[in-house]
């Protein structure tokens, strides 16, 4: 049995400790937010926070997390600033990449709380996104940080 906290309830599942997190949460938990991409960590659609880092789930081991905390894209309020300045700036097209986006944006933002166009462009570089949003995605993200739209 492995326990660890999801969105700030502990969790006890009965898996084994190498499956990938990304499994246990869609499967064990139903907490379908965090998308399957490419399975190899690349393309951030699986991005959830571990004791508030931002970390690709489907190549963290569920046994890697036992006794941390762990944040899915379901325990991010509805009121979050970024999650507004998403729906403000039109971010979504397809919407498949989002919960890994927003996640990372949540994280760069408790990170630097004032980011440059630099900072973004850092910290996002691993979320890729096919409808090219990348645009859209920075303006909210600087509208999340209270400097308003950037065209």
């Amino acid at each position: 049995m492995i326990t660890f906290f999801v969105n700030g309830k502990e969790r006890q599942v009965d898996v084994s400790p190498d499956t990938p997190l990304l499994w246990v949460l869609r499967e064990k938990l139903g907490l379908t937010g965090s998308k399957y991409g490419c399975g190899e960590g690349l393309c951030g659609a699986c991005t959830v926070h571990i004791d508030g880092t931002p970390q690709r789930s489907c190549i963290t081991l569920v046994g890697d997390v036992k006794g941390k905390k762990v944040v899915t894209i379901e325990g991010i309020s509805e009121n979050d600033p970024v999650k507004k300045a998403w729906l403000a700036q039109e971010v979504s097209q397809c919407g498949y990449c989002q919960p890994g986006q927003i996640m990372s944006a949540v994280a760069l933002l408790k990170k630097k709380p004032q980011p440059t166009d630099s900072d973004i462009d850092a910290a996002m570089s691993g979320n890729l996104c096919r409808c090219g949003t990348y645009g859209r995605i920075r303006r909210a993200i600087h509208s999340a940080a209270g400097k308003g739209a950037t065209p």
